[in-house]
């Protein structure tokens, strides 16, 4: 099942990040107060942006990630100045080799 990291704008400027399975329905569960304790007082106002990821391990360390950016890097990644992969920590040949794969291809 497909995960999603995605980007909420807040009515005081910043910028929330979270995971969910089907963001729509994530972003009416924060507009309606009964989503994330940091929305309920900086109410949603849009998705900024969301990014497919392969399963809830994959989004929940992307969302490790992306959580230590400044508001105005998040809005950068949203727009497209960079990518969600040039955020996250890259893969070395030891994590590769962790999960079972070859490490000499």
């Amino acid at each position: 099942m497909a995960w999603f990291l995605y980007l909420l704008e807040c009515s005081d400027g910043s910028v929330y990040t979270g995971i969910a399975t089907d963001v729509a329905a994530r972003f009416d569960k924060h507009m309606s107060g009964t989503g994330a304790r940091y929305t309920r007082s900086r109410k949603p106002v849009r998705v900024l942006a969301s990014f497919e990821l392969a399963d809830r391990s994959s989004a929940s360390s992307a969302e490790y990630w992306v959580k230590r950016l400044t508001a105005a890097d998040k809005r950068a990644l949203a727009a497209g100045v960079f990518t969600l992969q040039s955020v996250l920590p890259a893969v070395t040949m030891n994590d590769l080799a962790k999960d079972g794969d070859s490490a000499d291809g």
